[in-house]
């Protein structure tokens, strides 16, 4: 009778913590896990002011709906770009020139301390980040100036044509251009090429393009936040990781779609995604590669450094551990920032003829 009395008391209980337990996380037949978000703890391994600046990033709202329009989205960008760029100034002054080269809009960087005597001879070339999209002017001046002020160098930030008013191949005809104009006094092995996300897709592309013009290639390139085979930003797990970022932060998931940049453009075009193409990637120069552990774009850029190793290209692969997206720039002054922006210098320095 005892036990009578106590058992639906047990089952009461026994029910009440079943019912307080997450639901068990389902797996589908391709490998998706889906459930309940588990805690995502920033990387011990980050410094205090990195933690910091990523919580407050984590916390503030997303500044733009999924339907905001691209006047929208370009404001955004230049207001965060400037704001960054401003945190970089105070860091390395510069000397910032807007010029035109055969009508492409090109800001040329130089630090204030001067340009060191051994880089006279040497220039890089940046392509901005934003999707194709956004992150003209003040994109490009923000991922220069750290660099020049890092190495000592001249920098030119190429502001190149974007969607939807122009579709590809216009970003690799105006890379074009202003690697013709600077071919004229610098010998190729002393040019370097390097760009974050859209960039560094860029970057990528213009080898195939420079190439199919029958130009000499630079001295060495980098491909950060990003990758060369199709999707450029997107596939692998580090899309199920930002995915899963978001989510814990109430942010809106980023979108895979392609860029309108190439709307109605064969993805598998070699000159698109060079990735592809072993016959394409062996003739590309000593290449850099950079991506966070929370990158989105880690797992395209991954495989892509594996794509260039098996073309027996000289690539490089460097993890910043704790990171995502572009944060060496988004993060002016940090421990990481600075580390990675020294990365870059001393393999270009290594890589680029005298």
């Amino acid at each position: 009778m005892a036990l009578l009395r106590v058992l639906p008391l047990f089952l009461a209980t026994a029910l009440a913590a079943h019912a307080q337990q997450p639901p068990r996380p389902t797996v589908d037949a391709a490998g998706t896990v889906t459930g309940q978000l588990p805690p995502v703890p920033v990387s011990k391994f980050l410094s205090t002011d990195q933690q910091r600046l990523l919580a407050t990033q984590l916390n503030s709202p997303s500044p733009l709906g999924p339907d905001a329009d691209m006047t929208a989205r370009r404001k955004a960008s230049d207001d965060n770009g400037r704001r960054q760029l401003d945190g970089w100034l105070k860091i390395h002054p510069a000397k910032i020139e807007d010029v035109r080269i055969d009508g492409v809009r090109v800001s040329v960087v130089t630090p204030q301390s001067g340009v060191d005597p051994k880089n006279a001879s040497r220039v890089l070339i940046n392509a901005h980040m934003g999707g194709f999209t956004t992150g003209g002017t003040y994109g490009g001046q923000l991922e220069s100036v750290p660099l020049a002020g890092r190495g000592r160098i001249k920098v030119m930030a190429v502001d190149y044509r974007m969607a939807p008013e122009h579709k590809f191949p216009a970003a690799s005809e105006d890379m074009e251009k202003v690697y013709r104009e600077v071919l004229k006094t610098t010998k190729p092995a002393n040019v370097g090429i390097y760009g974050c996300s859209a960039g560094g897709t860029l970057t990528g592309q213009s080898m195939a393009w420079f190439k199919s013009k029958g130009l000499p290639l630079p001295g060495a390139i980098g491909i950060f936040c990003s990758g060369l085979m199709q999707s450029f930003w997107f596939g692998g797990d580090s899309e199920s990781v930002t995915f899963l970022l978001n989510a814990a932060a109430a942010r809106p998931a980023p979108v895979g779609a392609p860029s309108p940049y190439f709307e109605g453009i064969d993805l598998k075009d070699p000159l698109v995604t060079p990735g592809l193409y072993p016959d394409v990637l062996k003739s590309f120069p000593p290449t850099l590669l950079i991506a966070g552990t929370r990158d989105i774009a880690m797992s395209n850029l991954i495989a892509t450094h594996h794509a260039l190793l098996k073309a027996g290209v000289d690539a490089r692969l460097y993890l910043q551990e704790g990171l995502g997206h572009g944060h060496f720039f988004a993060f002016p002054g940090t421990p990481e920032a600075l580390a990675t922006y020294d990365v870059m210098w001393s393999f270009f320095d290594d890589r680029l003829g005298r």
